[in-house]
């Protein structure tokens, strides 16, 4: 059976693998939120998607509806919290 310092020290490399950045900062004692609570990237394609959509019914050309649509609707899965569960069940992460 392993002893709680393996443990502890399995746990350190697995979060090491998952988010170095994350492990960095706290190991240097710098707080970093975790990879699942950044959503910088994913608020900025909403906005975009969100200003295509509005061009396109401003001018009424039917493509720029759809692909403000589309990006819209892809960024809003990005930045849903809740995007890992499925059911009440975690999905294990494919990253």
């Amino acid at each position: 059976m392993p002893t709680y310092d393996e443990r502890l020290r399995d746990l350190e490399e697995r979060l090491r693998h998952d988010d170095p950045g994350f492990a960095e900062a706290m190991s240097g004692g710098t707080p970093r939120p975790p990879r699942e609570y950044r959503h910088r990237n994913a608020w900025l394609w909403l906005a975009a998607g969100l200003a295509v959509l509005g061009i396109g019914i401003a001018v009424g050309h039917g493509l720029l509806i759809a692909a403000g649509l589309v990006v819209s609707g892809a960024a809003q899965h990005l930045v849903d919290p809740q995007r890992g569960r499925l059911h009440g069940r975690d999905i294990p992460s494919t990253r």
